[in-house]
């Protein structure tokens, strides 16, 4: 790590010094941590326009919303087979070239795409290859890209860095599709059968990738895998999962990061029925709620990034989830586009306050020679996400979208509540690493072998 890094870590809480609240963009004072912020911005608006232009020549080309579905599997199904061996991957080589080898082949196959669009040889099946072949990619970059965040820019920084990228998200969540949707209309210069202007958007996508990819080549910090004892890929695989069934506390986070989080954002996935259903609202309703919410994800991202690292992150997830709770219900039974446009903010606030914590605790409290394994958990955890919506979709096809997202909020709730009851330890976590891990009127176990390896390590520091 770098030597900015280094004399950070010595004014630890160990130190007795007064540990420093950072600004909003502190972190990005961090070198290797700006470049792969700008890599990571370049990357995110690729694919917030990849979707947009990529589902509406689908759409165009099949009108089939089915179609749309299974080209969304493509992308979705290789996360969940191949993340695990991709977190293999990065806790054992250098992190670096992992990253820069996925994005090549990511940009090469995106300059390919657009080629065959752009001829006018394209056709839906296209689609299913390329969704497969960049989901495999993705589920070997992302372990490592997520891995290396803590080792840059150190514990103390992390909850910034990890909000100004949840920030990135959400910034290009909401000018991502205006970007597409602008520069397809002008390409395709009123002619809606024309794959041309969605070709030439396609190589302007390949541009941002590689943009991505040189801003990620400027970074010093090559990741290289922690001491280890050799052992089999195999071990590799259990000592991770044994690694999770032994922490409670690592389990708790991840199950916290899948469940509520899967019924928080219900609402995401079926926003065009509730905008049609209970709005009545068309297109351009459609794109102000999304925008409304994603403008509220951002200031919540944005919000912690200015806390920086503040102590009782146990509190204020459960806090923020009953928050984002309420807000999903009063949404549930919006009457009107304005309402709809204030409360989704107000959600998208919350939820992504919760988000961004939780996923920063994670790295926090996770042993850096294991840290690409347990990243690689949650991917697929996530990658299964569309079938925890299956229960609420068929409520929403049978009862109503109001009740479905309703029963969402509920679930969001009691899910929560249940995870206080059967880990007690998430409510307990104060500033998430050392001896800050948990909140001082919780007295220390002597025991060293009752203490969570990797926690409560000051050498972690």
């Amino acid at each position: 790590m770098s030597s900015f890094s280094n004399s950070r870590q010595s004014q630890g809480p160990e130190s007795g010094a007064t540990l420093y609240r950072p600004g909003m963009f502190e972190s990005l004072k961090i070198r290797d941590y700006r470049f792969l912020w700008v890599s990571n911005l370049a990357a995110s608006f690729a694919m917030q326009m990849q979707m947009v232009a990529r589902g509406w020549l689908i759409y165009d080309m099949t009108s089939s919303p089915l179609a749309l579905t299974w080209v969304m599997l493509s992308f979705l199904l290789p996360s969940f087979l191949f993340s695990l061996a991709g977190g293999l991957i990065a806790d054992r080589l250098h992190k670096k070239p992992i990253m820069i080898t996925s994005q090549i082949l990511n940009t090469l196959a995106t300059v390919a795409l657009a080629t065959i669009i752009y001829t006018g040889d394209i056709t839906f099946w296209h689609f299913i290859y390329f969704g497969l072949f960049n989901g495999t990619v993705l589920s070997f970059s992302m372990p490592a890209r997520s891995a290396i965040i803590p080792e840059v820019v150190g514990q103390e920084y992390l909850v910034n860095a990890m909000a100004l990228q949840s920030a990135t998200f959400n910034l290009s969540r909401i000018l991502g599709p205006a970007l597409a949707g602008g520069l397809i209309a002008v390409m395709a210069q009123g002619d809606t059968t024309s794959t041309r202007g969605v070709g030439i958007v396609f190589f302007v996508i390949a541009a941002l990738y590689t943009l991505s990819v040189i801003a990620t080549s400027l970074i010093h910090y090559v990741g290289a895998p922690h001491q280890r004892e050799s052992q089999s890929m195999l071990a590799d695989v259990v000592e991770g999962f044994r690694y999770m069934r032994d922490e409670k506390l690592i389990l708790g986070l991840l199950i916290m990061g899948f469940v509520p989080m899967t019924f928080g954002f219900s609402a995401s996935f079926l926003l065009p029925a509730f905008n049609k259903d209970v709005i009545g609202g068309g297109p351009d309703d459609l794109g102000l709620i999304m925008a409304g919410m994603g403008v509220g994800a951002l200031c919540g991202s944005l919000l912690l990034a200015r806390f920086g690292d503040v102590g009782g992150k146990g509190k204020i997830m459960f806090v923020t989830s009953y928050c984002w709770a309420v807000a999903l219900a009063v949404f549930a039974f919006s009457s009107n586009l304005w309402m709809a446009m204030v409360v989704g903010a107000v959600s998208g606030l919350f939820g992504s306050i919760f988000g961004a914590m939780n996923f920063s605790v994670v790295q926090m409290v996770i042993r850096a020679e294991i840290r690409g394994r347990v990243m690689a958990i949650m991917m697929m955890a996530h990658g299964l996400m569309p079938l925890g919506i299956i229960p609420v979709s068929a409520i929403a096809e049978f009862v109503g979208i109001d009740m479905a997202l309703l029963f969402s909020a509920c679930m969001l709730a009691v899910s929560m509540l249940l995870l206080g009851m059967w880990f007690p330890e998430l409510r307990r976590i104060d500033k998430g690493y050392g001896p800050d891990t948990y909140a001082e009127e919780v007295p220390v176990i002597p025991n060293p072998a009752d203490q969570m390896p990797g926690i409560d390590d000051p050498k972690r520091l």
